[in-house]
């Protein structure tokens, strides 16, 4: 994420950090409920108010969720390996690019359900080398925070992916966007300060309250 999202958040002028701290609502969301799939709507309010052009995010972010899962191709091919080695199983290079390429494909399958990387993994192993099955034993229960990670990555990549996209498109508002950063303006904030502020300009709420407290 910092190293290689960084790095392409680097083209549009990002930092990636403050990027990440712009969305960390999104973030704690996916880590409660270990899905990217959750924090779907809000990810896409706060990129259309860090001024990427909804049209772009309309597109990228709901296409990123089926064909950019980032997080869920590096933890099969990772865990592949550690299961490899593991078992004392040697892989040639040419077989680790086989690997890579299968689960590029079946990561496709893993979106909209929590815990669908794990079976997604069973079958790249099976269709790859299918005595690395039993291995899969070993990460079953450090499985759930590892779909909390895989589902991180996801976000980020496609948050990032947003961003990027809409530069290239010129659909960026780099003010809108340094102002945002600067800020740290959320959804959930705006809507705090919208209906304080409604509550304080209502005079028929103020006066109602007065009556109950008089009486």
């Amino acid at each position: 994420v910092i190293l290689v999202l960084g790095a392409v958040a680097a083209i549009a002028r990002v930092n990636i950090f403050r990027f990440l701290y712009y969305i960390r609502g999104e973030l704690l969301l996916v880590v409660a409920t270990s899905s990217s799939e959750s924090a779907l709507p809000s990810l896409m309010t706060k990129l259309e108010q860090l001024g990427c052009a909804k049209a772009v995010v309309g597109l990228v972010v709901p296409l990123g969720y089926s064909f950019n899962l980032d997080g869920t191709n590096i933890y099969m091919t990772l865990s592949t390996l550690f299961i490899s080695q593991a078992m004392g199983v040697h892989l040639s290079f040419a077989e680790q690019m086989q690997v890579m390429a299968v689960a590029m494909l079946t990561s496709k399958g893993a979106t909209g359900v929590t815990g669908a990387g794990f079976i997604t993994l069973a079958a790249t192993l099976g269709s790859v080398r299918p005595e690395l099955l039993p291995g899969m034993a070993v990460l079953l229960g450090v499985d759930k925070f590892m779909a909390e990670c895989r589902s991180l990555t996801n976000i980020v990549g496609n948050g990032v992916a947003a961003v990027v996209v809409s530069l290239l498109e010129g659909e960026l508002d780099r003010e809108m966007m340094n102002r945002a950063l600067n800020e740290g303006l959320g959804t959930g904030q705006d809507l705090q300060s919208e209906s304080s502020d409604d509550l304080g300009a209502d005079p028929e709420s103020g006066s109602t309250l007065e009556h109950t407290s008089t009486a």
